[in-house]
């Protein structure tokens, strides 16, 4: 392992020293966030969510387990860069396949460690999410100038930048007749696990129209998780929209119940600084049940613009955000939270089997996968891994 010093510098003037690994890049800039799991680094950092963005791990010990090529999200790293305070040099897992540095290095992405994540972590808490970079300390002002012109995750529409290219198919797991057309915002392999259980997963571009959706006959539409500012993708609300009151149930998760509220009428607003963790305490309004869910996310929906649109079933214990919604006139429903992540483990699963009543409820279910050619978006390539595998 090839450690250089380096230093982390933040739009607002803050500077952290280090030392830089993974690919050597003259400069790493993005929109600075922190995550809060203990564990689970290889899943966050192939999270399409994290697009655009410099992961800051508030555990100091990272990469100690390795990464292997069965805990892959999607078909590579999209965030910017990666900030430890103590990047573990050897590691110890019976699965592991390789260490993080070998894994960033593979996908172009740098790190920088021994930085003091706590101070970073309480700056990011009292001033918001912020545009910054990190690169080497010989190039001190190249890295001040990519974090000033660094213009942060506002305005961008970064969907487009994680959305497959084309469809594909994810077979049913269990001979289960339903077809579920899912959109891709930045979805998670992990999500069609889950729904593969309920039936044949017919995965298409965000941009597919809501005709084309309507025509593969499905007995669901399912809105995926996915990066940045949901007011910025491209043509999406106006898709969602017509893809509501019909018979087929509508179920949204993390950017899919952000750009499923703005269909309705909402409006979304950006947080301080976000959720990104796994261990966000969320009620369900109507049980008072307590879940511990999995975040990720920058932006919410305005809770006070969606009383008179839609019932709010979750709500953010920390904070009291906006974490689900039921538009029963829509037939859709939605959470801000991942219930395919199950920190839990199992408390948010029951919204599946919710999906899979409606479901139940719509279209008759009928068996639409004869004369498919599915691929399965869900297998995992063997090291070292191809970043152009799909899904």
């Amino acid at each position: 392992m090839n450690m250089r010093p380096g230093v982390l510098v933040l739009a607002g003037g803050a500077e952290f020293e280090g030392e830089l690994f993974g690919a050597e890049v003259p400069a790493a800039a993005g929109e600075v966030v922190f995550n809060t799991a203990l564990s689970g680094y290889q899943e966050v950092l192939t999270d399409p969510s994290y697009a655009g963005q410099i992961v800051t791990f508030t555990n100091p010990h990272i990469g100690n387990y390795g990464v292997n090529a069965t805990d892959f999200e999607s078909r590579g790293l999209f965030c910017r860069g990666v900030v430890v305070r103590d990047l573990a040099r050897l590691y110890s897992n019976r699965r592991a396949e390789g260490d993080l540095d070998a894994l960033l290095r593979l996908h172009g992405i740098a790190g920088i460690t021994g930085v003091d994540t706590r101070r970073l972590t309480r700056l990011i808490r009292t001033t918001g999410a912020v545009p910054g970079a990190f690169g080497p300390s010989d190039d001190h002002d190249a890295v001040r100038a990519a974090a000033a012109a660094e213009p942060g995750t506002d305005g961008i529409d970064l969907v487009a930048t994680v959305t497959t290219a084309e469809p594909y198919t994810v077979p049913a797991t269990n001979g289960a007749p339903r077809r579920i057309v899912a959109y891709d915002y930045g979805i998670k392999r992990t999500i069609l696990r889950h729904l593969a259980t309920l039936g044949t997963v017919d995965v298409v571009p965000a941009t597919t129209p809501a005709e084309e959706a309507l025509a593969r006959q499905p007995d669901g539409i399912f809105l995926s998780n996915g990066p940045g500012d949901p007011s910025c993708v491209d043509a999406a609300t106006d898709i969602i929209a017509g893809l509501l009151g019909s018979p087929v149930p509508v179920f949204g998760i993390c950017l899919g119940h952000q750009l499923l509220a703005a269909a309705l009428g909402g409006t979304t607003v950006k947080l301080p600084f976000g959720h990104h963790g796994a261990n966000h305490p969320v009620q369900e309004v109507a049980t008072g049940r307590i879940e511990i869910t999995s975040q990720n996310h920058n932006f919410a929906v305005a809770a006070d613009d969606m009383t008179s649109i839609a019932t709010i079933t979750h709500v953010n214990l920390n904070d009291g955000v906006c974490e689900g919604l039921d538009a029963i006139h829509a037939n859709a429903f939605s959470v801000q939270h991942h219930p395919e992540a199950g920190p839990g483990p199992h408390d948010s699963a029951y919204l599946f089997e919710r999906f899979a009543e409606r479901m139940a409820g719509s279209l008759p279910a009928s068996p639409r996968n004869a004369g498919s050619q599915p691929r399965n978006a869900g297998s995992r390539p063997a090291w070292p891994w191809n970043a152009g595998n799909t899904a």
